[in-house]
């Protein structure tokens, strides 16, 4: 068990630790890059939407306060002169993905010229990258470029809006870095929720379903955030991801609730806990619907509400795997180390403000980079259970094996006893049925074992039945199987051997035994024994050949013993006539 359990923990050691290297190197944004939506840098007007985008220089621009009333109609942000120095011209613009209808760019130039971009919801060209960004590279011309103005139509919130400012080369590397980041991270979580659910299917465990079913959610969540399914469904840009990812992101959110809550035990953790953190999980999944749908001021307050309803249910489900903890629940401690990241993941985004750091991926590309890690961290701690599991599972069923092999051999000799040799000619007395042969029974008893434990004691007379039974087995085979079945008392049943073949067999049975040599045990080199022989064709059941190899036995111990004694009978019914033939040596 500890072999493992330690490469599984060096496993998940490393992921964090490439996790960990991975943020380090998103951490912040290069000093070339300007952050537009922060210390007044942008000043704002509001039109209606129906006014061209050529008005841009007759609009009275505001820079001081806070825009309002551009819900329904346009937002006009242009860079403030006094604070957003633009000194080079290979600028490029990157904007958070929000919710908007159009979002133009205006790059101005010192000669007076203009140049436009722009996006609409359902179509963003080629402008979308990976992060949920849009990217607007200024056009290089000789003129020296003296502002950069933003017109958003009918935008949710001016507080969620995200701009950034730097040189096109620093944001193709930034866009890259972003696109292998959030690419490694939507494949793990695709690998994660397949063996997750497939591991559901083998072993038929609840809570490995709900994994799988949050690993496919963030999954979702990621590519709509991120913006990687527009490369497969370009006509969903915009609006509509937005709000399918804020549904998401919610829904998520109750479906990693449910995941850990329901893999404890009911008896483990208090009904009132256990219910509180399932109630609060639901609550938030379904506080996404109005939240995926505003698209007005209040945008901002209900995230507020969200963000304290997420820390509440973070702090109850917490305590239910913390409470089922320290009552020795396995399941709750692997979920407890899982959720250990994401919960300081998401206490720390609603601390701190980090959505303009981390190259614009913010909080969210943190919150994916957290849910990876520990979608990975309950497979491997899924995969360790259940590996357990199975370790205990196949030593049970070997115990099993060996109790069961050990029930059917003797313990002395080493061969079967009564019991296996039963259960070894019941197939041989079917095939020598189906195949017309005959079959033929040899019972051997030692002659005057009993004077040899009086004299010689037990230990001699265990010993004599070792070395018998080691002679004996030598003619085990396909076609015969030997036994000791009780006492000094042996068994071999062969098929296929009738008429002098089977008493020659017989008799080198007889004088095998003779030659055994037991002068170190008890000084004298002979034990002999006598044999009864039952031949039947077409073959019996092993009661009626028994019955008859038994009475054989008992003419040959009559006879003087030390002799073979065969009874032959050309039917199985008892009661039946049979022919008896001695033959004798001494």
């Amino acid at each position: 068990m500890t072999v493992l359990r330690d490469p599984l923990a060096k496993l998940c050691g490393r992921l964090m630790l490439g996790l960990a290297l991975l943020l380090l190197g998103f951490a912040a944004a290069p000093a070339q890059a300007v952050t537009l939506n922060g210390e007044g840098r942008l000043c704002h007007a509001v039109s209606g939407s129906d006014v061209p985008d050529g008005s841009l220089e007759s609009l009275r621009y505001a820079c001081a306060g806070t825009p309002e009333g551009y819900h329904r109609g346009s937002l006009w942000l242009r860079t403030d002169p006094a604070k957003v120095v633009l000194a080079r011209g290979d600028l490029a613009l990157l904007v958070h993905q929000t919710r908007f209808d159009r979002l133009a760019v205006a790059f101005t130039y010192a000669d007076g010229q203009t140049r436009w971009q722009q996006v609409r919801q359902g179509d963003y060209g080629s402008h979308w990258r990976a992060g949920g960004q849009i990217l607007f590279e200024a056009p290089e011309r000789s003129a020296k470029l003296s502002s950069v103005t933003l017109r958003f139509d009918r935008l949710a919130s001016y507080g969620l809006m995200r701009a950034r400012l730097l040189p096109k080369g620093e944001a193709v590397v930034q866009s890259t870095g972003m696109a292998v980041g959030v690419g490694a991270a939507l494949t793990l979580l695709l690998v994660s929720g397949i063996y997750s659910l497939s591991l559901a299917v083998a072993v038929r465990r609840q809570y490995l379903a709900w994994q799988a079913g949050w690993s496919a959610t963030m999954l979702v969540w990621g590519a709509l955030w991120s913006q990687a399914h527009l490369a497969l469904f370009p006509g969903l840009a915009g609006t509509v991801s937005a709000q399918l990812a804020t549904l998401l992101a919610c829904f998520a959110i109750a479906v990693a609730t449910a995941s850990a809550v329901l893999a404890i035990e009911r008896s483990v953790v208090p009904r009132w806990l256990r219910t509180g953190a399932l109630s609060l999980g639901a609550i938030v999944g379904v506080i996404g619907i109005p939240l995926a749908l505003i698209r007005s001021d209040s945008l901002a307050a209900w995230g507020n509400v969200l963000g304290l309803l997420v820390v509440t249910d973070l702090i109850a489900v917490a305590l239910c795997l913390g409470w089922a903890w320290r009552r020795g629940s396995v399941e709750a401690r692997d979920f407890l180390a899982a959720w250990c990241l994401p919960m300081a993941v998401l206490a720390f985004i609603h601390i701190v403000d980090v959505d303009d750091s981390v190259w614009g991926g913010g909080s969210k590309l943190l919150v994916l980079a957290a849910a990876t890690w520990q979608a990975l961290w309950l497979s491997a701690s899924a995969t360790r259970r259940l590996a357990t599991l199975r370790v205990e599972r196949d030593s049970a069923r070997e115990s099993e094996a060996l109790a069961q092999q050990l029930a059917r051999r003797d313990p002395l000799t080493g061969l079967p006893n009564r019991r296996g040799f039963v259960d070894s000619v019941t197939p041989l007395l079917e095939r020598a049925r189906a195949e017309d042969l005959p079959a033929a029974l040899l019972l051997v008893d030692i002659d005057r074992f009993k004077s040899i434990n009086d004299i010689h004691g037990h230990d001699a007379g265990d010993a004599v039945l070792c070395e018998i039974g080691r002679r004996i087995a030598r003619w085990e085979g396909t076609m015969c199987t030997a036994a000791r079945l009780g006492g000094e008392e042996f068994g071999l049943l062969t098929v296929g051997m009738d008429g002098m073949v089977l008493a020659r067999f017989a008799e080198s049975v007889r004088l095998g035994i003779a030659s055994c040599d037991h002068r170190e045990v008890i000084g004298e080199r002979i034990v002999t024994a006598s044999v009864g022989v039952a031949e039947v064709r077409p073959a019996s059941d092993f009661q009626q050949l028994y019955r008859l190899a038994d009475e054989a036995l008992y003419d040959a111990k009559r006879g003087g013993r030390d002799c073979v004694v065969i009874q032959r009978s050309s039917t199985a019914a008892p009661g039946e006539q049979t022919d008896r033939e001695a033959m004798t040596s001494r």
